[in-house]
């Protein structure tokens, strides 16, 4: 620090008291500082920097001191009407003289325009919920009805795949495909049951994942999956198979083709503004909302009223899966599977009065499997 008038901080303030000191300046144009001078200035109250440029003057009220400092050693000042402009002082009885002077040099500074800030904020978010909410689902429900079969049946490959690594705790090949042969046949003929009466535009593919949750979805593509944990807590194939007819109608209507788009489709969205554009952080998310598969309520009603029609057809009793759905909420509070997936749409119980009066009084119905058959679906996985 250089003195060419000594006084006190409280002391009188003239014309010719000034002190001065050394430091960095960075006038928010070039990459690299250069040394500077400043002069402190009583009388107009203001600081005076001497850059190449010429004398620049911070007024004592507008100089602020930067809250994220890594270090104490060095006072970075900024002017609050400049964003860019920075003095850097290391000199502690400079830093000293500022404080004194600078009085308000901690104080936050001003937020020009907050008003037209948070117009802007809330219009952009306003921008992205619009996207989200409306012009994804209306463009993933219009391309579905074009998405030719080869793509459909590309995007279930993908999106089948993405859920078992997603799935599996290893991380390395994804959770097990359940293929005992015996088992793999008493699917199967289940599934002959149901399709015999049926026209679909795409063949089904079904299978069973080694996994202990309660549930069952269907894919783009024709893939009607189940986990292990259903077929563990079915009590009779017949369940199984109301099950089964349900995700059909799902697949008839091309639902999953619709959710896997607008998922996608709204993850993008979302991975551009996070700065994820590779979209590996979202896998998890995009796997528990086609294993979930938040459909509409009409599309929930319309693929029971499918099963319905399959499960008459293939005289087995509609019934089934309201008993199913009644046994699963009975005692259950880890709120995880198919349960919780159903009860997540308010008419879950109307929906269960629909199965029961969808089956004629006093009919009765043929088994679809043997004991030994539904034994060996039970240990598909074994």
């Amino acid at each position: 620090m250089t003195e060419r008038t000594i006084i006190t901080v409280d002391g009188p303030r003239t014309a010719d008291h000034t002190l001065e000191g050394q430091g960095l300046f960075l006038d928010g144009d070039r990459a690299a500082p250069h040394p500077a001078r400043f002069t402190y200035t009583d009388a107009d109250q203001s600081l005076t920097i001497a850059t190449p440029d010429g004398p620049i003057q911070w007024p004592y009220a507008d100089i602020r001191a930067l809250r994220d400092q890594s270090t104490d050693e060095t006072l970075i000042l900024r002017l609050n009407t400049d964003p860019t402009a920075r003095l850097l002082v290391t000199n502690s009885d400079d830093q000293h003289l500022t404080r004194a002077r600078a009085k308000q040099i901690h104080r936050a500074p001003k937020t020009a325009h907050r008003g037209r800030l948070m117009a802007w904020a809330l219009a952009a978010v306003a921008s992205v919920a619009l996207i989200i909410f409306v012009l994804v689902p209306l463009m993933a429900d219009q391309l579905a009805e074009y998405l030719p079969p080869a793509g459909e049946k590309a995007l279930g490959d993908a999106t089948f795949d993405q859920i078992r690594n997603a799935l599996d705790d290893t991380g390395f090949t994804g959770i097990a495909i359940c293929d005992a042969p015996e088992g793999r046949a008493a699917l199967a003929k289940i599934e002959t049951r149901l399709t015999d009466e049926l026209v679909l535009d795409t063949p089904l593919t079904v299978h069973v994942l080694d996994h202990p949750m309660v549930n069952a979805f269907a894919l783009p593509g024709g893939y009607v999956v189940f986990f292990r944990g259903l077929l563990d807590e079915a009590a009779r194939p017949e369940e199984v198979a109301a099950v089964f007819a349900h995700e059909i109608g799902h697949v008839a209507a091309r639902d999953p083709t619709r959710i896997a788009l607008r998922s996608a489709g709204s993850i993008g969205v979302l991975g551009l503004l996070l700065g994820d554009f590779a979209g590996g952080a979202v896998v998890l998310f995009l796997a528990e909302r086609i294993i979930q598969a938040d459909y509409t309520q009409d599309a929930e009603a319309a693929a029971d009223t499918f099963a319905h029609r399959v499960l008459l057809d293939a005289d087995l009793p509609p019934s089934a899966i309201g008993t199913f759905f009644e046994r699963l909420a009975e005692g259950r509070d880890d709120g995880i599977g198919l349960i919780d997936h159903f009860m997540s749409h308010p008419a879950l119980g109307d929906r269960i009065a629909a199965a029961r009066a969808a089956e004629p009084p006093n009919a009765e119905f043929r088994p679809i499997l043997t004991e030994t058959e539904w034994r060996a679906l039970q240990a598909i996985c074994d």
